[in-house]
């Protein structure tokens, strides 16, 4: 059974825009070491992380946006040539407890300046 669905679409400029200007003080703040790992040893690292800040709205629209959550706890695995993953901790972890989410299937893609993510969170009826 679905319980929450969130989507997002993201300027891949855009990101690019603030690590230009904030640096690893915007990576650091918003993605975890693995996301910023992954990312960042590509060639078009911003698309990457474009995609990642996608998924992480998207999470915060399938989980109803609870308070007090942090970008860091979302965390997106995988990619490229492996399914990606959310991995959820802290306040996302509880929330999707309190909701009774049992899982997430994602989606992500990213062309013509834009990353878009599609987040489906579910419960076993």
């Amino acid at each position: 059974m679905i319980v929450g669905l969130g989507i997002d679409l993201c300027e891949i400029e855009r990101i690019a825009s603030m690590m230009e200007r904030w640096g690893t003080r915007f990576t650091e703040r918003v993605f975890t070491q693995a996301e910023r790992d992954y990312a960042l040893g590509k060639a078009q690292a911003a698309q990457h992380l474009a995609a990642r800040f996608a998924v992480k709205e998207a999470t915060l629209k399938a989980l109803g946006v609870p308070r007090g959550l942090s970008w860091k706890e979302m965390e997106v695995r995988g990619g490229g040539k492996a399914r990606p993953q959310l991995e959820l901790h802290g306040v996302a972890q509880r929330a999707a407890a309190d909701l009774g989410i049992d899982r997430f299937t994602i989606t992500i893609t990213h062309a013509g300046g834009m990353a878009a993510a599609v987040v489906i969170a579910e419960r076993d009826p």
